[in-house]
């Protein structure tokens, strides 16, 4: 059966999650919608000071190495 696009995305989610939670840290699915994936840090994640650099250096690029027609990822706090 073939995965659909979300589905790949909690997917990759859910293979991340070891290393963020190691950190104290953890990352949920909020959506994806027109190229971009909206998540949430938590935890120690949600305040750190390399934030950015994690969801751009490390969680989009091993995201779009998967499904690359993803353009951008957004933080979303809640």
């Amino acid at each position: 059966m073939k995965q659909n696009t979300e589905e790949k995305i909690i997917d990759i989610i859910n293979s991340m999650r070891p290393y963020l939670n190691a950190d104290g840290g953890d990352i949920e699915f909020i959506k994806y919608e027109d190229n971009t994936l909206f998540i949430k840090l938590t935890g120690a994640c949600a305040h750190c000071g390399y934030q950015d650099t994690t969801l751009q250096d490390s969680i989009l690029k091993s995201m779009q190495e998967e499904i690359p027609e993803i353009k951008e990822i957004i933080n979303v706090e809640i």
